[in-house]
C-alpha cells in the first residue's frame, strides 16, 4: 500500500478516535487503556452482566462484549456507564450492536476459534477490515492480528491493516503459551506470546511514524499488564483473568488490582527502562 494512502488512513483514524468517550481516548493517549472483556462468544447474560459490574466497579475504561444489541445494553446498564466495544467475525452485526449504544467494534480476537479448528488468515482479516470499514466508514475499528502468523508477517498485517483503516490494532497469543512454571514466572511465561507482538506490531508501527494504538490481549494479568504497556502498547485487554471467576466480589479484586497496576509513574518508568535500551547505537 502506498505511503501517500497509508497517511491519509491514519488522518482518517484520528479523527474517529476523537469520537471516543473522552475519558477512554485520554487513557489510550496516556497509555493506561484497560478492557475487560467478557467473551466474543459469551452470549449469556448472567456472565455478561456480572462482567460488568465487576468492569466498572473496578474502574475499567472499556468493556468488550460479544456482538449483540441486548448484551450492548446490558453491558452498560450494568456497568454504570462504562464504554462498550462488541466483537465478532461478521461485520454485518456490528450496526444492530452500534445502535444500541456500543461505541467501537473489533474485528476478533480469534482465541475462541482456534480450540474448534478455525484459523484466520492475513487475507481473511485484512477483507474483514475492508468489508467493515465500508459498511461503517465512521465508526473506531480495532483489529486484532492473528498470532499463529510469523512474527515478520504480523508486523506487515497490522500495517495493512492500518491501510485499509483500522483505528486500533490488538495482538492475542494467549491460548498458544505453554507456562511451565508457577507465581509470576507462570504469568509472564503465559504472556510471552502476546507482549512479543505488542513489542514488535508497536515498533514496526512506530518505524512506520504510525500513531496507531496497540492493545494487548489475551493472557495477561496484574504481574504482566505493566510489561505489556512497557513493550509499546497503549492499552490492555484481559479475558479469563476476569471472566473465568464466578463471585463478584473477587472480579472486582482483579479489576482494580489491573487498574492499579495500570499506574502511570509505574508505566513510566518501565516505558523509560524498556525503550533507553531500545534507543542505543
Amino acid at each position: 500500500m502506498a505511503n501517500g494512502r497509508i497517511g491519509i488512513s491514519v488522518v482518517d483514524s484520528m479523527k474517529r478516535l476523537q469520537r471516543l468517550p473522552s475519558t477512554l481516548r485520554q487513557r489510550l493517549e496516556q497509555r493506561s487503556a484497560l478492557k475487560v472483556i467478557a467473551g466474543l462468544m459469551n452470549f449469556d447474560a448472567a456472565s455478561v452482566a456480572l462482567v460488568s459490574r465487576a468492569a466498572g466497579r473496578g474502574g475499567a475504561d472499556l468493556i468488550d462484549v460479544a456482538c449483540d444489541p441486548e448484551l450492548v445494553q446490558l453491558a452498560i446498564r450494568e456497568s454504570g456507564g462504562v464504554p462498550v466495544c462488541v466483537s465478532a467475525v461478521e461485520p454485518e452485526l456490528f450496526p444492530a450492536a452500534l445502535a444500541a449504544g456500543a461505541v467501537m467494534v473489533e474485528i476478533g480476537n480469534f482465541d475462541a476459534f482456534y480450540a474448534q479448528g478455525r484459523i484466520f488468515d492475513a487475507a481473511e482479516v485484512l477483507a474483514l477490515t475492508r468489508r467493515t470499514r465500508e459498511l461503517l466508514p465512521e465508526v473506531v475499528l480495532s483489529v486484532t492480528v492473528p498470532h499463529v502468523l510469523p512474527m515478520d508477517q504480523q508486523e506487515q498485517l497490522a500495517m495493512d491493516l492500518v491501510a485499509a483503516g483500522a483505528d486500533l490494532i490488538q495482538t492475542e497469543g494467549g491460548m498458544s503459551a505453554k507456562p511451565f512454571s508457577a507465581g509470576s514466572l507462570g504469568l509472564i511465561e503465559k504472556a510471552a506470546p502476546t507482549l512479543a507482538a505488542a513489542h514488535s506490531i508497536a515498533s514496526a508501527l512506530q518505524a512506520a511514524d504510525l500513531s496507531v494504538p496497540v492493545l494487548c490481549a489475551s493472557g495477561l494479568s496484574a504481574v504482566t499488564v505493566p510489561m505489556a504497556i512497557a513493550a509499546g502498547a497503549s492499552g490492555v485487554g484481559v479475558g479469563s483473568a476476569v471472566n473465568r471467576l464466578n463471585d463478584e466480589l473477587a472480579m472486582v479484586a482483579v479489576v482494580r488490582g489491573l487498574r492499579e497496576a495500570l499506574g502511570s509513574n509505574q508505566i513510566e518508568h518501565a516505558s523509560l527502562n524498556l525503550f533507553a535500551s531500545d534507543r542505543e547505537p
